[in-house]
């Protein structure tokens, strides 16, 4: 790295590498970045750090100001709704600053917690976060007696977390040599129904995937700790729970394009798990049981999924029984089974759905019932925690773009909708003063690519408020519509917020994710351009004045449309970008690139070589004109290795034309989703903020 002050950009040295690849030689300076125990690679992360430290200086009343008025939207003291599972009513609470949260239970009846009934503390991440500049609880699971408490915890950063077990009765946390205390690595978490049986999900050192099955008596050694299944193929990630009923242990082998489920009776742990369906290329299901059958979510008939029946002693595909049947404008996105109805969470037009299913006494005859209804254009809704099977209520999870977090219990007879909580939120917090919006863009080729937009109404001024879009568009992830208190800083200073739904994503269902994947990723990018060149069009915002945000593989959305059209966009708030993409997915020693061909194509491949080398942010920059752009990292990231962002950075560097701010920011003590305590991720918000601001004229 070259001599820089702190009113200079760092300049990283130059150490030419070369990938050679059908017929194409990739030119890499910056593979140096990669060396993370490198003491001059700790050098230059920690002198962009300070650089963009010093460039956002003159914003330090700003970013403090924006800090005090998102703390001031945030009930610091609060308690979560509760919830039953057995004798015990769980919930959280927080407490006025304290970073994390505190996982409570109370013991109580069908109809809530006793009143006199003392609180037991499960869990204090405060407590448990001593000492780490950054905890996260990963799976938490508590045996049926409601005795042993398995959890895991990663103090890091990198999503790696370590096995615990607590005896409830005690409050002790086993240790010593009867204690499996030397699992890393953990996934999920299932205790059978003899209280005394763990299984536990592990992941393969290298490839970061959950690869092995393991089951663990209490009372016994780790190192007798039994291997009960290993997946072999790289694509695949094991997951673990229980049916809703309790019966049955599932395990799930899954790629981004296939599954298959295996089975195992809850009060049998040393028995033999069993396949449902054998696993077929493009082939997902998922399953749950009631009364002696399996309900199996299936794409086999269908992208967007059907539901079928089959026997638990016969549950192979020859013995299926349709229950509803795929539609080409409906997608089945899960299915909550319970004892007496199932509820069909479903997506149409991009927005979801949730209908009621009664069966017809203990046959799997079912029929429609009803449907909650949503007043509002724009929304996210979806089951909260039911672990009751036996029920006659459902709670479901409601918000808005303008309507805070709300938990509701739906009556399964009268059909009526009882509001449980809604997320106070304080500090003059008006919902009426904002108003929220549906439209659709139509791209080049005829697509109407639907966006959601929100803004305060009193600020809006068609044609002249800058304008803030939102787009990811990958991994069929439908684009979430909530509630978040810290826009308003945004809205207040008179921000339109928009979030386009793009192609790549899971909006429309699966058929929507297929067109924006593979050899037609390209879709993605040209829908979010063109989304945005509605907006302005349609008077939703200032041509000038456009700041675009994403992050992850929306970080790599936001690298491309930079390249693509630079003109289009003021300001760029690119986090833990996925930006580096013909290098990472030609090397298949990194976590996540074998399960990725999946989603992009295998560049061994020279057909999806080229495609990708064409649109690839970090291979595509050119000397132009770019945006303002806010660069975000960390240094324990897993999902994206911080040296995408840095090298990215680097070069661009060297090539841009103008004289817009170019910073990367990196967390030197967190991961993927960057600070955990709830008041540092405010901070970090703060200054996403304050850069916006700034560069949007509004400061």
């Amino acid at each position: 790295m070259s001599q820089s002050t702190l009113s200079t950009p760092p300049v990283a040295r130059k150490h030419p590498t070369e990938t050679r690849l059908h017929g194409v030689v990739l030119a890499d300076d910056y593979a140096w970045l990669r060396e993370k125990d490198n003491s001059a690679v700790t050098q230059y992360l920690e002198a962009e750090n300070a650089y963009a430290e010093t460039q956002m200086e003159p914003l330090a009343a700003l970013r403090e100001q924006l800090y005090q008025e998102m703390l001031s939207h945030v009930k610091q003291t609060d308690v979560s709704v509760p919830f039953r599972d057995g004798d015990w009513w769980y919930y959280t609470r927080t407490v006025e600053g304290l970073q994390y949260a505190i996982h409570c239970r109370k013991r109580g009846g069908a109809s809530g917690p006793d009143a006199d009934a003392p609180e037991e503390i499960l869990l204090d991440g405060n407590e448990l976060a001593k000492g780490h500049a950054f905890f996260a609880i990963g799976d938490t699971n508590i045996s049926d007696d409601g005795r042993w408490l398995a959890y895991s915890t990663d103090t890091r950063g990198f999503r790696q977390y370590t096995l615990h077990i607590k005896n409830l009765a005690t409050g002790e946390t086993l240790s010593g040599p009867a204690f499996p205390s030397q699992v890393e690595r953990v996934g999920s978490l299932a205790w059978a129904a003899d209280n005394r049986t763990l299984f536990y999900t592990v992941e393969d050192e290298q490839q970061k995937r959950q690869h092995q099955l393991l089951r663990h008596t209490l009372g016994m050694p780790h190192s007798k700790d039994v291997l009960v299944y290993q997946d072999d193929d790289e694509r695949f990630n094991l997951g673990l729970g229980r049916t809703r009923d309790g019966k049955y242990l599932v395990m799930e082998s899954a790629s981004h394009t296939t599954s298959e489920c295996h089975f195992l009776c809850a009060d049998d742990p040393a028995g033999n798990f069993r396949i449902v369906a054998p696993r077929e290329d493009e082939h997902e299901y998922s399953i749950d049981h009631r009364n002696g059958l399996w309900f199996i979510r299936t794409n086999d008939r269908g992208r967007n999924f059907r539901l079928v029946t089959a026997p638990v002693d016969a549950p192979g595909r020859e013995n299926w029984s349709e229950l509803i049947p795929h539609r080409d404008s409906v997608m089945l996105e899960d299915v909550d089974l319970f004892a007496g109805f199932f509820i069909a969470c479903e997506r149409e037009d991009g927005l979801p759905r949730l209908r009621l299913w009664t069966f017809t006494g203990d046959t799997a005859a079912a029929s429609p019932t009803g449907e909650i209804a949503f007043p509002e254009p724009a929304y996210s809704a979806h089951p909260h925690v039911n672990r009751i099977f036996d029920t006659t209520t459902f709670r479901y999870a409601y918000q808005s773009l303008v309507t805070p977090s709300s938990v509701y219990e739906y009556d399964i007879a009268t059909h009526a909708s009882t509001l449980l909580k809604q997320l106070e939120i304080p500090g003059g917090f008006d919902r009426t003063l904002y108003a929220s919006e549906r439209l659709h863009a139509k791209v080049p080729d005829g697509v109407e690519v639907p966006v959601s937009i929100v803004y305060r109404k009193d600020k809006r001024e068609p044609g002249k408020n800058p304008l803030y879009v939102y787009g990811y568009g990958s991994y069929g992830y439908s684009l979430p519509l909530g509630f978040n208190s810290n826009r308003l800083s945004l809205l207040d200073r008179g921000v339109v917020m928009a979030y386009a739904h793009v192609r790549g994503g899971g909006d429309l269902g699966k058929p929507w994710h297929d067109a924006g994947k593979m050899l037609v990723k390209r879709n993605t990018f040209t829908d979010f351009i063109a989304a945005v060149e509605h907006l302005t069009a349609s008077g939703y915002g200032d041509p000038a004045r456009v700041a675009i945000e994403g992050g992850s593989a929306g970080g790599l959305l936001m690298g491309a449309v930079s390249n693509l059209r630079p003109d289009l966009f003021r300001a760029v708030v690119s986090h833990v970008p996925f930006v580096d993409v013909m290098n990472t997915m030609l090397d298949a020693s990194l976590p996540l690139t074998v399960p990725e061909y999946e989603e992009w194509g295998d560049p061994n491949q020279e057909e999806y070589f080229r495609y990708m080398l064409n649109y690839s942010p970090y291979d595509n920059l050119r000397a132009a004109a770019y945006p303002s752009m806010l660069v975000k990292t960390s240094l324990h990231d897993s999902q994206v290795m911080y040296w995408e962002p840095a090298k990215y950075v680097a070069k661009l560097r060297t090539l841009k034309t103008d004289a817009n701010p170019l910073l990367l920011v990196t967390n030197m003590q967190a991961g993927h989703g960057g600070a955990s305590g709830r008041y540092d991720y405010l901070k970090e918000i703060a200054q996403d903020y304050a850069f916006l601001l700034r560069e949007l004229g509004i400061v």
